[in-house]
């Protein structure tokens, strides 16, 4: 699967803070692991990031070297908050160790507690469940320890990929948003998926 956007990143102050939820953080799965990323990431997971097979249906890349070096350090600031809302995380097949991906959840607006998902993973592991078992360990997290009420996803109308993951993951279709992206290829529509604590998963 290629990219799965978050449905945004804007307010993220303002949230009372759980014990739990500050700070580095790493989640497991049943094959998975979901870690902070560290400096010396850049190249395994530049190996997807540039790929224009992974970001054809995306708003962002083909990355050059110096993006992904930018993405990872960014990364890496972020996991160091003390008021962290925002995660995001390498996914790692901890059976051989190999970073295929990467997963996050944010808090996209702390007042009415409503967070979004993202993901991509590297083409060799598409078809595989590591999205759909990421998101579930993500809704978890989201609802659990970061107190979330709603957690919306988009994604491009032709990724198929994306679009399974989410729905097996729990999310539901919730409808077409028009014009909703700027990508190098013009505007752009996306599909808007959300999952709440009561929806079954």
């Amino acid at each position: 699967m290629t990219w799965v956007e978050a449905a945004g990143r804007d307010s993220v102050r303002g949230m009372e803070v759980t014990p739990s939820s500050p700070g580095r953080r790493s989640l497991r799965t049943e094959r998975l692991l979901l870690r902070d990323f560290a400096p010396d990431d850049v190249e395994r997971v530049h190996a997807y990031a540039s790929d224009p097979v992974v970001t054809r249906l995306t708003d962002w890349g083909p990355n050059t070297i110096e993006e992904t070096r930018s993405f990872i350090r960014e990364s890496v600031l972020e996991a160091g908050e003390s008021d962290r809302r925002s995660f995001t995380l390498a996914a790692v097949v901890e059976e051989d160790d190999a970073l295929v991906g990467t997963v996050a959840i944010w808090v996209e607006d702390a007042g009415h507690r409503r967070g979004a998902l993202g993901a991509v993973f590297h083409p060799s592991v598409w078809n595989r469940g590591y999205a759909t078992e990421a998101f579930r360990e993500l809704i978890r997290f989201g609802f659990e320890e970061l107190r979330l009420e709603r957690i919306a996803a988009t994604c491009h109308p032709g990724n198929a990929g994306s679009v399974g993951a989410l729905t097996r993951a729990g999310l539901r279709a919730e409808g077409r948003l028009r014009s909703h992206l700027q990508t190098r290829h013009g505007r752009r529509d996306s599909l808007l998926f959300a999952i709440l604590p009561t929806d079954p998963r």
